[in-house]
């Protein structure tokens, strides 16, 4: 298996290299359809990585990626699965550009919200909005008796 590369991007300047003596792959039967060899070929693919020890990012970047990618990892161990492919080959590539894509994702610095005000038109289209739902409620009421 060769090193894992992320292209270059925001945060990552110059890419980033992943050694693949770092990645940890782990292969199992996946589900659906694959005829007779579904049962005898380990096809999916589990590509890990421990961000808090992987030298390919520096402090900063670790910082973020962790921060970014809190909810997806087990510890400081992030998990990619790939099962679509019936090849394990392609599939051991789709796991490998998965895990780069969430890395170039997450080294990128957070880019802070302009605050901006609701345009005219905007404001006018959701009081319509407003005015149409109150009037269909209207409807379902019963009728008054006086």
């Amino acid at each position: 298996m060769d090193d894992l590369r992320v292209d270059p991007g925001p945060g990552a300047p110059r890419g980033l290299r992943v050694p693949a003596a770092e990645l940890v792959e782990q292969f199992s039967h996946a589900s659906g359809p694959g005829g007779q060899g579904v049962n005898t070929s380990d096809s999916r693919v589990q590509l890990s990585l421990d961000l808090a020890t992987t030298s390919a990012l520096d402090e900063v970047q670790r910082a973020r990626v962790l921060e970014h990618l809190a909810l997806r990892t087990a510890g400081t161990v992030l998990t990619v699965t790939a099962s679509e492919q019936r090849s394990q080959l392609r599939n051991r590539r789709a796991a490998r550009e998965r895990l780069a894509a969430l890395l170039r994702e997450a080294v990128a610095p957070e880019v802070p919200r302009r605050a901006t005000r609701p345009t005219a038109g905007s404001r006018r289209r959701r009081l319509a909005a407003k005015r149409r739902r109150a009037d269909l409620k209207q409807t379902r009421r019963p009728p008054r008796g006086e």
